[in-house]
Formats: structure tokens, C-alpha cells, sequence
């Protein structure tokens, strides 16, 4: 893995208030990360202008929203998404298989001989425990459920899942190589694991088989940004280099 490979995993979540600070952030990283992502925060206060701001720098956008809604819904809102030009946005695959496969069935349509938005489904959020999922009355295990949810998305078409890094290993197994794993709750050492419950180092993350992390806090609340990411990155590529060094020893 190059380096450059290695920075375009990361996944700088905007999460801030105004369009002056996103714009900030965007000028500062762009090129620095892989990707930009746009939550509802920013995308409710600022639609899709932010989106575009983001493009204008030749940066890259996550678009995670979350769908959840009737099938008919999802799909029409999904098909906005896509023709914002964004690399990634997502849905909640507790909407279940229809929701899933209308959306996937309406971007192909929409976007034949072109090239689409990957999209994701949520399976559960990083913030959840198994307390939290009894309380809304699922029983199973998070792991379980999360493995159950990733192997409905990828059924109904979708191109992979959000997920906690602490499942990745599960949803490899469970759904191949070729089926993205984006992970939110992805901490630095050094870093306070803030709101999120279930979490791992970006090396971690990696070795365990995520495609990208998204990270926010552990660079924007750095003394210095710009060295946190090299930090980030230098991670990444010792698990590379020490994954390789072990298949050759």
C-alpha cells in the first residue's frame, strides 16, 4: 500500500455548525484525506450548497444521512443524493430488503453505462450496546444483528455497510472481499473514545479488513490537524508493512 493509498481510507467527518467552518476544514485537508462526510447537521442548515463546496475543492463527499423510510421514499431521495456527484451515501438497512434492492434498482436504472454513488447501509449504530438494542426491543447480540443486517444489505445489492471495526472481521466472513466496510468509532491511541461505545485504533481497523474510517475529533481537536492525519497514516501503513512481513517470515 502506498501512502497516498493509505490517505485516501480516512474519511474527515465534518462535524461542525456553519458552512465557514466546514469551508475551513475542506481548504485544510483536502488532500490530506480521501474523503469529506456530510452529516445532518451540516446538510440540514446548509442542503446541498455544502455538497458542492466540498466538490469545488476537489474534494470528495460521504453523504451520510441515513435513510429510513417507505421503499418509494428512500429510493427518490437516494436518486437526489446521486446526482449531487457524491462518492458515498448511505441508508439504514433496518428498512429492510425492499427498501434496499428498490434503491440499488432505481440507481442502476437512473445511472446505466455510468458510473453511481456506492451505497451503504447502516447496521447498527457505533453509539449502540446491547442494552440500548433491548430497549427497542431486539434480543440478539449487537454482533449477530450486525452480521444479520450486512448479509440482508448485501442480498438487496447494496455495496456494503457502516459498521463498528469490532464486526469487520464477521462481515468479511460473512459477505467477501469485495463488499465495502466503512467504520465510524475509529480512535487513536491518545485519543477519548468521546460518544462512541464500540471502538478501535485506525491500525486495528485496517487490520481487521475496513475499506475506510472516518474520523473527526482526533484531527480537528489536534494541536496540529495536519500532523494527527500523518499520524493516522503512518498507522495504516506499519499494519501494511507488518501484515506483509508476517506472510513472509
Amino acid at each position: 500500500m502506498t501512502r497516498d493509498e493509505a490517505r485516501s481510507r480516512i474519511i474527515f467527518a465534518l462535524d461542525v455548525e456553519t458552512i465557514a467552518e466546514a469551508r475551513h476544514w475542506v481548504s485544510v485537508l483536502t488532500g490530506r484525506v480521501g474523503m469529506f462526510k456530510i452529516g445532518k447537521q451540516l446538510f440540514t442548515a446548509h442542503g446541498p450548497e455544502i455538497v458542492r463546496m466540498v466538490e469545488n475543492y476537489g474534494g470528495e463527499v460521504f453523504l451520510d444521512l441515513k435513510y429510513h423510510d417507505i421503499p418509494n421514499t428512500v429510493a427518490m431521495a437516494s436518486r437526489e443524493a446521486a446526482r449531487l456527484g457524491v462518492k458515498l451515501f448511505n441508508l439504514h438497512a433496518l428498512g429492510g430488503y425492499e427498501m434496499m434492492a428498490g434503491t440499488v434498482e432505481m440507481l442502476d436504472r437512473e445511472f446505466t453505462g455510468m458510473k453511481r454513488p456506492k451505497v451503504l447501509a447502516v447496521t447498527i449504530l457505533t453509539s449502540s450496546t446491547e442494552a440500548t438494542l433491548r430497549e427497542v426491543g431486539i434480543d440478539l447480540p449487537v454482533q449477530e444483528m450486525v452480521v444479520r443486517l450486512a448479509k440482508l444489505a448485501k442480498k438487496a445489492g447494496i455495496d456494503g455497510v457502516v459498521a463498528s471495526p469490532l464486526e469487520v472481521p464477521l462481515i468479511r466472513e460473512a459477505c467477501g472481499n469485495d463488499f465495502l466496510i466503512v467504520t465510524p468509532g475509529v480512535r487513536p491511541a491518545s485519543s477519548s473514545t468521546d460518544d462512541q461505545k464500540r471502538v478501535m485504533t485506525p491500525g486495528e481497523a485496517v487490520a481487521a479488513g475496513s475499506d475506510y474510517l472516518v474520523i473527526g475529533r482526533p484531527i480537528a481537536a489536534a494541536p496540529d490537524p495536519l500532523r494527527a492525519c500523518e499520524t493516522i497514516i503512518d498507522e495504516i501503513m506499519g499494519v501494511q508493512q507488518e501484515s506483509v512481513a508476517k506472510r513472509y517470515s
